[in-house]
Formats: structure tokens, sequence, C-alpha cells
């Protein structure tokens, strides 16, 4: 059962996360560390959700990472996120990483689709180019749809072209639809395989999640009895603790690193 978290307040998932010996604090970007905004490649990070982010991530035995549907190239652009970054990142829906003092990951082993990405460009751009407001998103494997400044009206036409579309040329592509967005790719991997990723490569005794959407309910569905989902926003959800907003996630982890820095003195 899903509990509305209050800032501010004791919460016995908080402690039991903070304490954990190797813990991953691992955030989807859009609608959870920064607000959801029109033009996608305008999204940044709360400034408070930063600090807090630097708080955790300077902690002994603490991994912050960023998972999202972003390509990787994009994420880091939105993430403001170089060489020296401490943070991880999983992008493109777990098929691609970048490890702080590593660098890129090299790319999991696939399954071939029908089709390639350049094809699947050339095939939506008409459709999409008829409706006001709607908008291609090229990805590394596949591509979004936003329908975010669109009238809802269009927005439904667009995205119900697109599924005919793609149901038609593309059958084995991996769909997924979230708020204002439908994405199509050729990879398979979903969040999910990005926590068991991130579990293995950083040896986390713990997790903790946090999203706003469609897409990251496969991450909180991965979790296990020693790590924490949280949800932010409305919707049906998998996660333990439910926040308002990025703001408030801004002070949960605050609250996270504050207790896991007592633990660790």
């Amino acid at each position: 059962m899903t509990r509305t978290w209050t800032p501010g307040s004791a919460d016995s998932h908080l402690t039991a996360i903070a304490a954990t010996p190797r813990l991953v604090v691992a955030l989807d970007f859009d609608g959870t560390a920064s607000p959801l905004v029109d033009d996608p490649m305008s999204a940044r990070a709360l400034p408070e959700v930063r600090a807090a982010i630097d708080r955790l991530a300077a902690l002994p035995d603490t991994v912050v990472a960023f998972v999202s549907g972003r390509s990787l190239e994009d994420l880091r652009v939105i993430a403001e996120h170089d060489d020296d970054s401490a943070i991880a990142l999983s992008g493109s829906h777990g098929a691609q990483y970048w490890y702080p003092g590593h660098g890129l990951a090299d790319p999991l082993e696939a399954d071939e689709v029908e089709g390639t990405r350049e094809e699947l460009w050339e095939a939506a751009r008409p459709i999409i180019d008829r409706y006001q407001g709607v908008v291609l998103e090229e990805k590394t494997y596949g591509m979004g749809v936003h329908g975010r400044r669109a009238a809802p009206e269009d927005e439904a036409a667009a995205f119900a072209e697109v599924d005919a579309l793609v149901a038609e040329r593309f059958p084995h592509w991996r769909r997924r639809q979230g708020n204002h967005i439908l994405e199509f790719s050729s990879r398979l991997e979903g969040k999910d395989s990005a926590m068991q990723v991130l579990r293995e490569r950083f040896a986390a005794t713990g997790i903790l999640f946090a999203g706003d959407d469609v897409t990251d309910e496969d991450a909180l569905r991965a979790l296990g009895p020693g790590d924490l989902g949280v949800r932010v926003g409305p919707g049906e959800t998998e996660a333990t603790l439910r926040v308002d907003n990025p703001q408030q996630i801004a002070e949960l982890l605050g609250a996270v690193a504050t207790e896991r820095a007592a633990a660790q003195e």
C-alpha cells in the first residue's frame, strides 16, 4: 500500500534505506529531478534537488544515478553532466550506461528487429508534421513523439496514427506511452533492467528509486524487500511512498542524506 510522505516527518522506510550498507539512489529525470516542461531539451534539475544529490553523492558507499528514457547524449545535456561527474547515468530505458571514473559503458547485446531508426523517423515524420504542437524526438534506439504543446485532440490523433504505422511496419519494436509522450525503441530493455544493472555494478544492498510516470513502474516493480520506491505525483503505483512534486523529492533526498550521514558517524 502506498503512503503519502509529509515533508519533515520521520519515516521508518527512509530510516531503513538510509542505513543500508551500500546505497544506490536512482532517479528518473523529467518530472522527478526536473519539473515537466514543454521543450524537452530545456529541462534542468531543480537547484534544491541538485543540492540534495550532491550531499548524497559525497557520502561513503553511496551512488546517485539518473535513470531516464532519454538518449544518453540528451540526458547528459539536461543533467548538465560532464566527464568528472560523480553521478551515474542510465539512458534509453536501461540500454545505455555511463559510470563515474569509467565513462561510457560498452553497449549491451540486443536482438535484431526489423527496420532502422532512420526508416522509422522517415515514416513517422509526415504524420507528426500534420499536427501542430506534436514533436518528433530522434533517439539513439528509436523515437519519442511529444504532445505536450498540442491540443488534446491533435495529440490523440497523432498518437493513434503513429501507433497504426508502427504496428504495420515495425511490429517488434517496444512501445511505451507516458505523460504526453509515445515512444518506440528497437531495444527491449526497460527501467527494470536498469535496476538490475545498477545493483550488480555497485554491489548495492539497497536501491531508492523515484519516478513519476508509467515507464517508471517497470523499475518500481523490480525493487526488492531491502529497497524503497517513491512515486512523484498522482497515478496508480507500486511505490511504497508518494510525494507531490520534484520540490518534495528534494526534501525527501535531503532527509535520506541527513539520516545516512548520521548513521555513518
